[in-house]
């Protein structure tokens, strides 16, 4: 089984103009946020089902785009109606094809809100819509103001305590950008360095040391510059070596390049790697020298020859079905 645990919805026409009338009227008044039907949104839902065919995915988690979940916008309402509209929205397309979707909550984070006001929804998808997961947001302003604390600050610990009540993990993932000088696509990156950081360096898994914590895109930066950050963990005479506080973390494929995946399984290992490709998406752009899309990833990953058996299948099933085990209940 192929397992793909990193992408986003592919939503109707409707959904954004519902989006759109929310943003100009800023949740006053609100417009009635009744979901496109099904005769709307299951043709939708089938072309996104055959993208997955077209490149052998069995299954497939799918989340709010984070681009365009308006965290930062005031007020807080417009934030909270939109989260709960596309929750209810990738939860109908998961009915309509509940051999294929699983669902992974976005939560109603706000520049001006704690985590605490994110509980409800988060319960509420999970218990209720049968969601196997959330995405986390590290920087809920998106640029535009002064960031909450990191990742390991107590700031959070409402957000952990939930998630470990739950035993759902939580996946790392900026939304939009308010700065000109970093474009979402950029904040994506930045915002995970950080986040793996602040998490190894705080007390938080000492504190909750059941929390599952995927980080999106490959972990950011930190792969890539583990000689820094394990030369800086010895200075300061941490216990333990940097690589091992690193496995604390999951992380996805979502990388579109084959030295960049290489690099990431040598560094971090496939047993804590989760194949994620986000497609459709950024990556859905043809590479000249594949003959395939960039996010096209399963042949990439098929194609690194010191991979065993066992290393692909963890990346492809086994690694989603131990993270996520609310998205393969056993059948009795």
């Amino acid at each position: 089984m192929i397992v793909d645990a990193h992408s986003h919805v592919v939503m109707p026409e409707a959904a954004w103009r519902f989006m759109a009338g929310l943003v100009a009227s800023r949740a006053n008044p609100i417009e009635d946020p009744k979901l496109p039907s099904d005769e709307i949104l299951r043709p939708v839902t089938e072309r996104h089902i055959q993208n997955m065919d077209k490149v052998g995915t069995d299954v497939q988690f799918i989340s709010p785009r984070p681009y365009a979940q308006l965290h930062s916008l005031n007020p807080s309402k417009v934030t909270q109606t939109w989260t709960r509209y596309v929750n209810d929205l990738i939860h109908r397309q998961c009915q309509l094809f509940p051999e294929r979707l699983r669902g992974v909550a976005g939560l109603p984070q706000h520049r001006d809100s704690s985590p605490k006001s994110c509980l409800d929804e988060l319960e509420r998808t999970v218990k209720e819509l049968g969601f196997v997961g959330c995405l986390l947001n590290p920087d809920p302003t998106e640029g535009d103001g002064t960031p909450p604390p990191g990742l390991g600050d107590p700031f959070w610990y409402p957000l952990y305590e939930k998630l470990c009540e739950l035993d759902v993990p939580a996946l790392i993932h900026s939304a939009s950008s308010c700065q000109p000088r970093e474009s979402y696509t950029l904040k994506f990156i930045n915002e995970e360095s950080i986040a793996v950081i602040a998490l190894l360096e705080s007390k938080v898994f000492d504190e909750f040391p059941k929390l599952k914590i995927m980080v999106s895109h490959g972990g950011g930066a930190i792969p890539y510059h583990m000689g820094r950050f394990r030369a800086w963990h010895a200075r300061r005479k941490r216990p333990g070596t940097f690589d091992a506080l690193m496995k604390k973390l999951w992380y996805d494929t979502c990388n579109y390049s084959e030295e960049g995946l290489e690099f990431l399984f040598k560094v971090i290992g496939p047993e804590r790697c989760l194949f994620g490709t986000e497609r459709p998406g950024t990556g859905s752009a043809p590479n000249p020298d594949w003959g395939r899309d960039y996010d096209d990833l399963k042949p990439v990953i098929e194609a690194i020859g010191w991979l065993s058996a066992t290393d692909r299948k963890r990346i492809f099933e086994d690694n989603a079905r131990a993270l996520y085990h609310r998205a393969f209940p056993i059948k009795r």
